[in-house]
């Protein structure tokens, strides 16, 4: 845990450069452990998203329970998904066109089909609280403090003055590299300004496969995040 009440306002000024873009989908099921083969489909028809700095896409969640139902916990177990469910991406204004192409085409994840439907523009929050569920950094880093100390430093950088910063639980994602050691983050009380900042460069690498991307929350005392 890192806790600062010493609240400081960071001088930035910020351009709503940076927004998420949500489709809406057809797909019957996917893994749990799924962000990337999703990224891989992904990249058959925007093969720009890895390689773009400010472009990330959110992994594919489901609720942890309901109505009898929970939430498998297994990386080869199987999310039963919605109609409400949504594929989300985050790109820079100058992309939002081509990422638009996406409508319409048919990705293979894994085995599983997935059709994209049609997309809707959505602004970046302003709420100061935010969370990601999966932070990666560039070293193997399994200790909280390290983890804590290099997302202040990557904060720095961006002057960001984090005040409230608190690690979750500890998650392996699955990639062509091996297992990626990531933790699940949330930072609060940060200026809006900063706040948007965050959400349109996130932190951290793997933004393709979800990594360091950031979400409003409004609470701190729910860090369980469940990392689902």
């Amino acid at each position: 845990m890192y806790w600062d009440d010493d609240k400081k306002t960071a001088d930035v000024k910020v351009k709503n450069d940076v927004m998420d873009l949500v489709f809406g989908l057809s797909c019957r099921c996917l893994p749990v452990d799924h962000i990337f083969a999703l990224s891989q489909a992904l990249q058959t028809v925007l093969p720009w998203v890895k390689d773009e700095p400010l472009a990330g896409l959110h992994g594919i969640y489901v609720a942890a329970s309901g109505n009898g139902w929970i939430r498998p916990e297994g990386p080869s177990a199987l999310l039963h998904l919605s109609r409400r469910t949504k594929l989300v991406l985050r790109v820079p204004v100058h992309r939002i066109d081509d990422a638009k192409q996406l409508q319409g085409a048919l990705l293979n994840v894994d085995g599983h089909a997935m059709e994209i439907k049609a997309v809707k523009e959505r602004p970046l929050s302003t709420i100061t609280t935010l969370f990601t569920r999966a932070i990666a950094t560039d070293q193997d880093m399994p200790e909280e403090s390290a983890v804590l100390d290099w997302v202040a430093q990557q904060l720095a950088a961006m002057n960001i003055k984090p005040r409230k910063m608190l690690c979750g639980t500890e998650h392996f994602i699955e990639s062509a590299e091996g297992s990626l050691r990531t933790r699940s983050l949330m930072i609060a009380d940060l200026e809006v300004e900063e706040s948007l900042i965050l959400q349109q460069r996130g932190l951290g690498p793997y933004r393709h496969m979800g990594c360091g991307l950031f979400l409003p929350h409004r609470h701190i005392n729910d860090l369980s995040a469940k990392n689902d």
